[in-house]
């Protein structure tokens, strides 16, 4: 029997809020480039097995009925996501590597073999402005993937959302920046 919704997703933001969230002295630069004194490391946050697995049966509670094929996202914040992911759904999973590996097969796109036809769960850790599940969903569609759905384990801003918005395609963060209590974090829209 799973726990109700919102016991689960209180149970991840305590998750996080324990072994992911940092309150630092000074700003740091996260990878986004924007600037923050709250560093939040999914990683770390989901490093035990049993944590992983309920992160991920959230994240696929919230995307809810939509059927996908596939599930991943751009490596490192996609990876444990798309792994367990597959294995809970019974999917396919993908990693979308930063650049090519610039030999062997020199694929931007590694695991299931994604094009035309298939439907894409894409997956990430934590979105500041959106910057690497926009690359990946950019790398997916070039392939000729449909993106159904996109979901985060913790959204800090506003611009992902908006991204997918803007693109009809549902957009499920597990968590956001007002379940842990932290400031907003996200300058303008990404665009491709």
């Amino acid at each position: 029997m799973s726990e109700p919704k919102a016991t689960t997703k209180q149970r991840i933001v305590e998750i996080i809020r324990e072994r992911g969230l940092l309150r630092l002295p000074e700003p740091v630069q996260l990878a986004s480039g924007e600037m923050s004194r709250d560093f939040i490391d999914g990683k770390a946050a989901l490093s035990r097995g049993p944590d992983l697995e309920v992160a991920c049966r959230a994240i696929v509670e919230n995307v809810g009925d939509v059927e996908f094929d596939a599930v991943g996202g751009l490596t490192m914040g996609a990876d444990q996501f798309a792994h367990v992911i597959a294995v809970l759904v019974g999917v396919q999973w993908f990693v979308v590597r930063k650049e090519p590996k610039g030999r062997g097969t020199n694929k931007l796109v590694e695991g299931a073999k994604v094009g035309a036809g298939s439907r894409v769960l894409l997956v990430d850790d934590v979105v500041t402005t959106g910057g690497s599940i926009q690359k990946a969903h950019d790398a997916i569609v070039a392939l000729g993937a449909t993106v159904v759905a996109a979901a985060t384990l913790v959204d800090r801003g506003e611009v992902a959302g908006r991204y997918f918005r803007e693109r009809n395609i549902p957009y499920t963060p597990v968590v956001t920046y007002r379940d842990l209590g932290i400031e907003p974090v996200g300058g303008t829209l990404v665009t491709s």
